[in-house]
Parts: structure tokens; C-alpha cells; sequence
């Protein structure tokens, strides 16, 4: 079973960037309820699709720049990425369908 890594500012080039496979980070905040809301919904994707797709999270406290690059205004944010381009967003708290549709446009 996968588990959600924890990535940073200095390893997310090579975390998602250049992963071999899709990847789907998960920017959150300690302070962020809906961040924690969701948080169990990232860990249970990554336990069934991790095989296929890299999850990944990324505190914005601890790591702003990243976040700044890819203009995320509001937590939690789940960018998806493909070939190192983003390929989908999600923003907010939201029903476990909307991830897994996420995904599986990833695995298509």
C-alpha cells in the first residue's frame, strides 16, 4: 500500500516533475480544517491507486514557493500532474467522487 509523502519546495522537481508516473499533491495547512477534512479521502486514494498514481502533500507554511508558482490562492488545493504539466485542479473540501474522478482521468 502507497502512503501520501510528504514533499518540499527543494524535492518536488524530482517528486512530481520528473515522477515516471502521474502524481497528485494535496497542498494543506495545520490550521486548515478542510485541509484535515480531506485528508483521510487522499490517504485512502493513495492506498488504492497508488500503484499507479504518485500522492503527495505539501505543506504551504512550511514551503511557499512552490505554491506561488502554481498561482494556489486557497487550501486545501489538489493539482494533478501529468508529464510534469498540470493537468487538473481542484479546489476545497470536496466528496470523495470528485478525487476519484480525478484519478481515474489520470489512469485513462
Amino acid at each position: 500500500m502507497a502512503d501520501v509523502v510528504e514533499v518540499t519546495d527543494q524535492t518536488f522537481d524530482a517528486e512530481i516533475l520528473q515522477s515516471d508516473k502521474p502524481a497528485i499533491i494535496d497542498f494543506w495547512a495545520e490550521w486548515c480544517a478542510p485541509c484535515r477534512a480531506i485528508a483521510p479521502i487522499v490517504s485512502e486514494l493513495a492506498g488504492e491507486y497508488g500503484e499507479q498514481v504518485k500522492f503527495v502533500k505539501m505543506d504551504i507554511d512550511a514551503n511557499p514557493a512552490t505554491p506561488g508558482k502554481f498561482g494556489v490562492r486557497s487550501i486545501p488545493t489538489l493539482l494533478a500532474f501529468q508529464g510534469g504539466q498540470v493537468v487538473q485542479q481542484l479546489v476545497g473540501a470536496r466528496p470523495k467522487k470528485d478525487f476519484e474522478e480525478m484519478v481515474s482521468k489520470l489512469i485513462e
